[in-house]
């Protein structure tokens, strides 16, 4: 069982609710992400996804179209993504996921570029636009890194889709809010408590629900129904109007309102 699956099982025995939130390396500035990786981390985050910048974000919002593109006009190439994960993943509390599309993956080498993710320290992968039914070799090129794959299920997913990406997912099933792409939203869908319900009856796995999610009433209301909330564009256009500090003040409340996070754990411990 790799890190990531390892402490989501180990919070959901607990009762607890994980958050995992998404920020795109380079935005608002290469020299930034570090401290925002440690920002979050220190704000309770139970792993963190790191994007990285590509030129067709087909699944975001224009949040994150506009992010991604910012980075790469600050120079956030694939070298420099993983020279900065190297530097800040060994002060980090939870793991840290390699959100990327496929093409990069692709342009690179599977097998080369998740080796060399998993060296720079990074313990996930997200690939968006990756169909489980197409993954054999990612699959594989992310096993021999050691790293846990999480695949995307949709409302339009029928249960024998959930399944199978339940199936492939090594280190949690992404469920997607929403029919569209990423960005928060002023309410949650209607039909996310059915969903998610058709989700966890097809799914071992831990399932955490994220895209549309920006509020901590909202956390607290999504995790009630899954094992955990991913906020993304919430937080990075935060980031980039008013500056980082601003954007991990928002994960610490959002953090704050899920059950059993890891400071709720280390004092009951102690």
């Amino acid at each position: 069982m790799n890190r990531v699956r390892a402490h989501l099982e180990d919070l959901r025995r607990r009762g607890g609710k994980a958050f995992i939130p998404f920020i795109m390396a380079g935005y608002p500035s290469l020299a930034a992400t570090p401290a925002f990786l440690e920002g979050l981390a220190e704000a309770g985050a139970d792993a963190i996804e790191l994007g990285l910048p590509f030129s067709d974000p087909l699944a975001d919002g224009p949040v994150n179209q506009t992010a991604s593109y910012t980075a790469l006009q600050n120079g956030a190439t694939v070298d420099r993504v993983l020279a900065v994960a190297a530097a800040v993943a060994p002060r980090l509390s939870c793991p840290l996921l390699l959100f990327t599309y496929l093409n990069p993956l692709l342009q690179r080498g599977p097998r080369r570029l998740l080796a060399e993710a998993a060296a720079a320290g990074f313990a996930g992968l997200i690939v968006p636009d990756l169909p489980p039914e197409a993954a054999e070799e990612i699959r594989a090129a992310a096993a021999a890194a050691g790293l846990g794959m999480s695949f995307l299920v949709a409302p339009t997913s029928p249960p024998e889709r959930i399944r199978r990406a339940a199936e492939a997912s090594s280190a949690f099933l992404y469920a997607v809010s929403l029919r569209g792409v990423t960005g928060a939203r002023e309410s949650l869908p209607p039909d996310l408590p059915e969903f998610l319900a058709r989700v966890r009856a097809n799914a071992d796995c831990p399932v955490m629900v994220g895209f549309g999610i920006g509020t901590p009433a909202q956390a607290r209301a999504a995790a009630e129904l899954a094992d955990g909330v991913i906020v993304g564009s919430a937080l990075v256009r935060l980031a980039g109007e008013e500056g980082v500090e601003a954007a991990c003040r928002l994960a610490w409340e959002i953090r704050s309102v899920l059950p059993a996070g890891p400071a709720e754990i280390r004092q009951a411990e102690e």
